[in-house]
């Protein structure tokens, strides 16, 4: 679903319109559940998602753009999430209404 998805949509979009792109991906399973990915589940997507834009564009081009982790990030996962190696970041939503948690999550990298 997600090949499909992203396939059928970044085929729409030059080189240059794509690398002002950044991604964001949470798994349906944890939207609006406070669920969030194990790090190696959001490392083995993003890794995947990364796949797919080189062999759309290249992997030059798949290297620079940001995929951020946008399932339930939070203070206490946030570190272990943007340790990984294909996880460039978080797409923040409750967490970033308390500023102590948001800080925390902010000094993650």
């Amino acid at each position: 679903m997600i090949t499909e998805q992203l396939t059928t949509v970044l085929k729409e979009f030059t080189v240059t319109e794509f690398s002002k792109f950044i991604i964001a991906y949470e798994p349906v399973w944890a939207i609006g559940t406070g669920e969030t990915a194990t790090a190696a589940q959001a490392q083995e997507m993003h890794a995947f998602i990364r796949g797919i834009i080189t062999d759309i564009f290249d992997s030059a081009i798949a290297a620079n753009v940001s995929i951020l982790y946008g399932g339930s990030c939070n203070a206490q996962n946030a570190q272990e999430l943007f340790a990984c190696k294909d996880v460039d970041g978080g797409l923040i939503g409750g967490a970033s209404l308390n500023a102590d948690d948001f800080c925390k999550i902010i000094f993650s990298f």
